[in-house]
């Protein structure tokens, strides 16, 4: 069975959506340096968080479901077309019905945006792993592990 039938990845419509509600979460800056975490690709992210922890799947699928139902009720083409006033508030409003949904995606939203290689470069900072570059420490002071050191020992040798 391949990969895509066991987890399937989100329709058209739920990516539409989510990528809607990740730029609620991380609205694009309006000087243009950053763009929203929906429009940055994040919902490639989230499928990714779901392939790895496949609990989180129906969390997100039926909290999109309930915030499409919630928001055709305003207006029947959906959670897309409502102004950001009108999403913000749906999305508080389903907080109390699908209390794991915004938690859980708020988590994989930052986590996934503050590593993307574009968004560090516009905070100024240099897109890289810290290690194995390493930043540069203080020297320590060794001298304080002399007291550990001058301990008898406490294991058996065997």
């Amino acid at each position: 069975m391949s990969e895509e039938m066991i987890h399937p990845r989100f329709s058209d419509h739920e990516e539409r959506a989510l990528a809607t509600v990740l730029d609620q979460i991380i609205p694009p800056r309006s000087d243009g340096r950053l763009p929203g975490a929906g429009g940055l690709g994040l919902v490639r992210h989230i499928e990714q968080v779901v392939q790895q922890a496949p609990h989180l799947r129906p969390v997100i699928v039926q909290g999109l479901s309930a915030l499409d139902k919630l928001a055709r009720s305003r207006n029947p083409a959906g959670f897309v077309a409502l102004s950001s006033q009108d999403k913000s508030e749906l999305l508080s409003q389903l907080t109390a019905s699908q209390q794991g949904f915004l938690p859980s995606l708020i988590f994989h939203t930052y986590v996934g945006y503050y590593q993307d290689a574009r968004v560090v470069e516009a905070l100024g900072l240099e897109a890289r792993p810290p290690f194995p570059k390493g930043h540069e420490m203080e020297p320590n002071d060794l001298s304080l592990l002399d007291p550990v050191r001058q301990r008898p020992k406490l294991y058996r040798q065997g």
